[in-house]
């Protein structure tokens, strides 16, 4: 799955995400936010170097978001990079795609 440019509501639940089994990334954020929107650039470019085979979900955020509040989302975007279901790093604001190459390399 390649990089996903719309920021959508939760379709996962918590569940679903600890079930997964292989890699998977889970961005969350708005359409509407500035800084979410400053990253795509590092976050594309990243998932075209890196991450073509890791699935990668954008996750609208905001109050009453469960999927958010579970991984501890308070700034966006924040990534979430998973290996069956595990947290194996999160990166929060990120400011190139070097940091988000080096976290796909791991959980490819």
């Amino acid at each position: 799955m390649p990089y996903t440019a719309t920021f959508t509501p939760e379709t996962l639940t918590r569940a679903d995400v600890d079930a997964w089994r292989g890699p998977l990334v889970l961005e969350f954020g708005t359409n509407w936010c500035g800084w979410c929107g400053g990253a795509q650039p590092h976050v594309q470019a990243a998932f075209e170097q890196a991450g073509a085979n890791v699935p990668h979900v954008k996750v609208e955020d905001g109050p009453g978001r469960r999927l958010g509040r579970s991984f501890g989302v308070k700034l966006w975007p924040t990534l979430v990079f998973l290996r069956d279901g595990v947290e194996v790093e999160k990166l929060v604001r990120p400011q190139g795609a070097d940091d988000i190459v080096a976290a796909l390399q791991r959980i490819a």
